[in-house]
């Protein structure tokens, strides 16, 4: 260990300076630093298909409905529902405000975020084993498959995935301890608190980082000095997201659907180790070293882990609650391709060059399906945004309208012209002035009294494919009436929702008509 300037000692190998130097060298010749590559590339793969054919899913509506409504709205919301997305709502609100509400704007936060992560990753991996395992990893980490998902997503995790990389950069610059003078270690620190407070502010989970960069310390044998500040820091954030964390256990109701943990939804996380694994054989760290094993291990290995524990208390494993660890899986492929490189540079160092674009070039091919499959509509669930035409098309003035469950009233939320002049017979409060995401709908007694005064329903549900069995009084009442009293005449379906038009059975003549009973969800 280092006794004046070092945080952890950093020994290198003389085998991975001289498979780096060439193209560290070729890199500062060019003046090209070797986060550019990562970046652009992060963001072409991004801008790829982004509006998705113009759809947006479920998840993205409630980001869409909320970032639309003003800040007091918002605010009025947060205090009923959604708190723990309160901050990403308020930015994409202003987002929205600046750019206009549309696909591009929903997105592109997620692709500059995770630009921005890739970036990270490039620079870590560099400033630890190289330039090619630094170059390696920021691509890498671009076409992971959930990074391509979350990368057109109109959610909060990609952003979160951008403070995961500039955190964990901020202590490996803080680990290495290049004696950057005092004011600048002061920033160093300052901007590591302020990153994870943010991060812990759009997801609180995301604090596990914390854990992760634990681990990273007891790995490289940390100075005092280090402990204590990187403890005052993490302490001071935690406290600053705390009272987040109380006040979202009061709505913990919101995650309830998420179901308990089995022994097949631990298969994705035991294979992302064992890459990991793989990754960290061939850093080959040796003890007391920062590396990139030494960091990336870590943040790969302790969220799903941690989020994995937590799951048999509470069920919340979700992949995209821990996405940010995925970061560790890039810089492990980096180090493995770091690897590959030195081992070829060993016999023709012009072979070596060629690793690298021929790792990528095969990676892309194997990955077309997937990352051609995840720009397509059918990734989704649903799209709210597809099923409004026939909305449009089919309503007549007069006739009411009805959604099944409640939650499909997103729908209107988003696309509240399509509705226009229909008449919501269920519905009490809107989910504006009831400051929530579904609105609060009349007592079950009400919506049938309502419901047996109109000639002509439309009701708004999921495909047989992705619907849920109908709960709530509420629900089974819409469902009672429309099959007694109505028959269904016509019934569309589009990406994942459902529009089916119903009318009144007069009993005194022979109705004729699609039997509503088949057509309704049970």
């Amino acid at each position: 260990m280092s006794i004046d300037r070092s945080s952890c000692s950093l020994p290198r190998s003389r085998e991975v300076e001289a498979a780096s130097v060439a193209a560290t060298a070729a890199g500062r010749g060019r003046g090209v630093p070797v986060w550019v590559l990562p970046v652009l590339w992060t963001v072409a793969l991004g801008s790829w298909g982004l509006s998705r054919q113009g759809s947006v899913w479920r998840d993205e509506a409630a980001t869409w409905q909320v970032a639309r409504r003003s800040s007091a709205e918002i605010c009025h919301m947060l205090q009923n529902v959604d708190v723990v997305h309160g901050s990403y709502y308020l930015l994409m609100h202003m987002l929205f405000e600046c750019f206009g509400a549309g696909t591009t704007t929903l997105r592109l936060p997620s692709v500059l975020a995770m630009a921005v992560a890739a970036g990270c990753v490039a620079v870590i991996g560099r400033r630890l084993a190289g330039a090619w395992a630094g170059l390696a990893g920021g691509l890498a980490f671009g076409m992971l498959p959930a990074v391509q998902f979350y990368l057109q997503e109109g959610r909060p995790y990609a952003l979160v995935a951008a403070g995961a990389g500039i955190s964990t950069l901020l202590l490996v610059a803080v680990l290495q301890g290049r004696a950057p003078g005092p004011r600048r270690a002061v920033l160093r620190w300052v901007g590591y608190g302020v990153t994870v407070v943010l991060m812990g502010l759009l997801n609180w989970l995301s604090l596990m980082i914390l854990a992760a960069h634990l681990a990273t310390l007891l790995w490289c044998g940390a100075r005092r000095e280090v402990w204590l500040r990187w403890a005052a820091v993490s302490v001071t954030a935690f406290v600053c997201v705390l009272p987040l964390i109380v006040f979202s256990r009061g709505q913990a109701a919101q995650v309830s659907w998420i179901p308990p943990l089995t022994w097949h939804m631990m298969i994705g996380p035991a294979v992302l180790l064992a890459i990991g694994g793989i990754g960290a054989l061939l850093d080959r760290p040796r003890s007391r070293r920062l590396s990139v094993a030494a960091v990336g291990l870590p943040l790969l290995a302790v969220p799903q882990l941690g989020l994995l524990t937590a799951s048999l208390v509470q069920p919340l494993f979700l992949d995209r609650y821990v996405l940010y660890s995925l970061l560790g899986l890039a810089l492990l492929i980096g180090a493995g391709v770091g690897a590959a490189v030195q081992a070829v540079g060993h016999r023709n160092a012009v072979a070596a060059k060629w690793v690298l674009p021929v790792v990528v070039a095969v990676a892309m091919a194997g990955l077309l399906p997937q990352s051609l499959a995840k720009r397509s509509v059918a990734s989704r669930v649903d799209d709210v945004l597809a099923i409004a035409s026939d909305v449009q098309r089919t309503k007549q003035a007069g006739n009411a309208v009805l959604f099944l469950p409640s939650t499909r009233r997103d729908a209107k939320s988003v696309s509240p012209e399509a509705f226009a002049g229909l008449r919501e017979i269920a519905l009490l409060e809107s989910p504006v002035e009831s400051g929530t995401l579904k609105g609060v709908e009349a007592s079950p007694e009400r919506i049938r009294a309502a419901m047996l005064r109109q000639k002509r329903i439309l009701l708004l549900a999921d495909t047989p494919a992705v619907a849920r069995p109908v709960k709530g009084e509420r629900d089974r009442m819409k469902t009672a009436v429309l099959r007694t009293h109505f028959r269904a005449v016509s019934d569309v379906e589009v990406r994942g929702r459902r529009l089916t038009v119903y009318e009144r059975i007069e009993r005194t003549g022979g109705a004729q008509g699609v039997p509503a009973k088949s057509r309704l969800p049970r």
